[in-house]
């Protein structure tokens, strides 16, 4: 495996690789890699010539310094993952690289960074929205690969690409879970023992939403009932339980199967999300 910490020097060994006809896939990452992140490598190995896995935790989207200052960093242990799945290439730059200045620049995506997510983290897909404009300026791929978890954040990259008229393919791939449910991400190694086994409710949680919603219960009711089940467990917050457009996120006034059930609370001082589409 290629590794690389220079965007020059990573530009130029991608123009090596294009001059040769080589397919580019794209695997952006804040790194702390689980099987989450290792599904989207093999994705894009199966699909391209040559796959990039970028690790950079990217201050830009954290509203929440101790949120930013806490967040897992393991690049040894993320190295040998990568290179168990057959990754080819490395980039993980130093902040200095990505913003060799203070960015002044602010993306808006109108009503979709100021529901759910957006709400509760103002500013956040903007600096989501820097990073990845940059990371495919930098790398130029064929396809760019990203997990279902972060439904939110899928479509404002989906919308960052189809606006600005960037050359590449998003691909999204659907969430890895724990063999209890609980969706994989790096937040997860944040959780002591208790709180790991607290923080399946947010996937029962949706599941108990689907089910009431097929018994024709209510969507206030639905919420009323989740709301009334995370507080039965100490130590645990939800912020939002949502059923919206699998297409753009707007509200759904009733259920159809092109809907998706969105949640996000706390487990102690870890903030955990997730999503369940009702076709699944």
């Amino acid at each position: 495996m290629e590794i690389f910490t220079e965007i020059t020097a990573l530009r130029a060994f991608l123009s090596s690789q294009k001059t040769s006809n080589k397919s580019i896939g794209f695997v952006p990452t804040m790194g702390a890699l689980h099987d989450g992140h290792l599904t989207l490598i093999k994705a894009s190995k199966q699909q391209n010539d040559l796959t990039v896995c970028s690790i950079f935790v990217n201050p830009t989207q954290f509203n929440n310094p101790n949120d930013l200052a806490n967040y897992p960093k393991t690049l040894e242990q993320d190295t040998r993952l990568l290179r168990s799945v057959g990754c080819e290439v490395l980039f993980c730059p130093s902040k200095e690289d990505i913003y060799p200045h203070p960015p002044v620049i602010r993306l808006s995506f109108g009503d979709l960074e100021h529901i759910m997510e957006g709400k509760f983290r103002p500013g956040h897909f903007s600096g989501v929205a820097q990073v990845v404009a940059k990371l495919l300026h930098i790398v130029e791929p064929d396809h760019a690969y990203f997990g279902q978890k972060d439904f939110q954040q899928l479509k404002i990259v989906e919308t960052l690409v189809s606006e600005l008229n960037f050359n590449v393919s998003i691909k999204h791939i659907p969430t890895q879970r724990e063999p209890d449910g609980l969706a994989m991400s790096s937040r997860n190694m944040r959780l002591n023992q208790t709180q790991r086994q607290q923080a399946v409710i947010f996937y029962k949680s949706l599941l108990l939403a689907k089910k009431r919603l097929s018994e024709g219960v209510s969507f206030d009711k639905i919420q009323e009932e989740v709301l009334a089940l995370f507080e039965t467990q100490p130590g645990v917050k939800l912020e939002y339980l949502e059923i919206a457009d699998v297409a753009n996120l707007t509200s759904k006034p009733r259920v159809t199967a092109d809907a998706v059930l969105l949640i996000a609370g706390y487990v102690g001082e870890v903030r955990l999300i997730d999503n369940l589409l009702l076709t699944e």
